[in-house]
């Protein structure tokens, strides 16, 4: 039985050798048809007159004369029936197409508008935050029968011994005791004008005159009695708006802004800082403020700075050496502040303003323009461009607080006023 289909027998196969044929012989080289592109062979003549015919030349791209109507593609590197000869998308792909140069100023232009601009928007966000955390709770309109301002700016800088906000952990570390209420531990005017920086120190012993004044939250007016007193019992009597009132009536002087800043705030600064480096000129140890240095370069830490700014009953000088070595160190605080090692780096310029502007207290027109001015000029002090300075001395009053000498006081408070060079000398 025949299962092939019909032409496909054993009988119509013949002998193919790689067919399914049953002879041990290969079949002949089979002739492959080829296209026939001249004209016919005459009967009994081989096709293309015997022989192996001729192959199609490539010289041409394609083998083929120009009137043979095909186009293999070569001649233009045409692929796949792209148009072009450039690959699956064209002339209009690009891929082969060559990159273009860089346009470096257009990148410089753009890179260079862009930290601008991030520069610009830091800065304002920087401005508003700083602000935002100024105490400003003086009000300087409350002091009464002021004098005429002068040439220049004075700031009245204050430091309190004010425990607000300390544990009784950090007021035992600090060596601050647990006092109520506050008073001041130091008072300076600091002058800043076109001239150098001056920095004096107002003892708080001093002997002065409280004068009339309006209570700072009553409003009552309270007239003069020629009271005499020591100068830091009139902030501890109505607060900073007194203090100002009885330095300007017993100096002639015109205080525009105030600054204060308590214990805890002081410490926080030095250690947001890193330290400042102070040269302790002597041995010093006091058990009331904690001051236990020996003499040379160190740097202080918060705990030890506000030891040292404290301590008077260890020096020969008392309260006048005291005003010294606080002179000293603020100027070395402000100059440590101001390094580009602090300004340029956001990880220490922000704790160290967070630190300082949380404990600030101003008066209510102090900017932050105002508030940097009075920083660089106590950096000029340090640096030696300025002078430094306690306001001068002729002994102790019959109550036994220090008195001012009359003469030398009136002399630099007129050079203050008319920002001049100061020539008096104190003690």
């Amino acid at each position: 039985m025949n299962d092939w289909p019909e032409g496909f027998s054993a009988d119509n196969r013949g002998n193919r050798y790689g067919r399914g044929s049953s002879s041990a012989q290969p079949e002949s080289a089979r002739v492959m048809r080829q296209v026939r592109r001249g004209p016919a062979a005459s009967p009994g003549q081989a096709p293309y007159g015997g022989g192996v015919p001729p192959q199609p030349s490539y010289v041409d791209g394609g083998g083929y004369g120009p009137g043979d109507g095909y186009d293999s593609g070569y001649t233009t590197g045409q692929v796949y029936g792209s148009p072009g000869g450039r690959g699956p998308g064209g002339p209009g792909d690009g891929m082969y197409e060559p990159r273009p140069a860089p346009d470096w100023r257009r990148r410089i232009k753009v890179t260079a508008i862009t930290l601008v601009t991030l520069l610009v928007v830091t800065s304002v966000g920087t401005y508003f935050w700083a602000d935002s955390k100024l105490n400003r709770e003086v009000d300087l309109s409350k002091v009464i029968d002021r004098p005429e301002a002068g040439e220049g700016t004075n700031y009245l800088i204050v430091g309190s011994d004010s425990r607000k906000g300390m544990s009784a952990e950090e007021k035992k570390k600090l060596h601050t005791g647990s006092a109520e209420g506050k008073r001041t531990d130091s008072m300076m005017i600091l002058h800043t004008g076109d001239g150098a920086p001056t920095l004096v120190s107002l003892p708080r012993d001093s002997n002065v005159t409280i004068p009339s004044f309006k209570g700072s939250d009553s409003g009552k007016l309270y007239p003069a009695t020629g009271r005499q007193t020591k100068l830091n019992a009139a902030y501890a009597e109505d607060g900073p708006e007194l203090l100002v009132r009885t330095v300007e009536a017993n100096t002639g002087l015109h205080i525009d802004h105030y600054v204060e800043i308590g214990f805890a705030g002081f410490a926080n600064i030095v250690d947001a800082v890193g330290g400042v480096e102070m040269d302790i000129p002597q041995d010093i140890k006091d058990t009331k403020s904690g001051a236990d240095f020996k003499k040379g370069t160190q740097t202080l830490n918060g705990e030890q700075a506000l030891a040292f700014v404290r301590t008077r009953y260890a020096l020969a000088g008392s309260d006048l050496d005291r005003t010294k070595n606080q002179q000293k160190f603020l100027s070395a605080l402000a100059n440590q502040v101001a390094t580009p090692g602090t300004v340029l780096n956001p990880f220490k310029l922000y704790p160290t303003m967070s630190a300082g502007l949380d404990t600030l207290v101003v008066d209510e027109d102090m900017s932050l323009f105002d508030l940097a001015s009075m920083f660089w000029a106590m950096k000029g002090v340090s640096g030696g461009e300025g002078k430094s300075m306690n306001m001068p001395i002729a002994g102790n009053s019959a109550n036994g607080n220090l008195q001012w000498d009359t003469a030398k006081v009136k002399t630099l408070v007129s050079q203050l006023k008319n920002d001049e060079k100061v020539t008096v000398s104190g003690n």
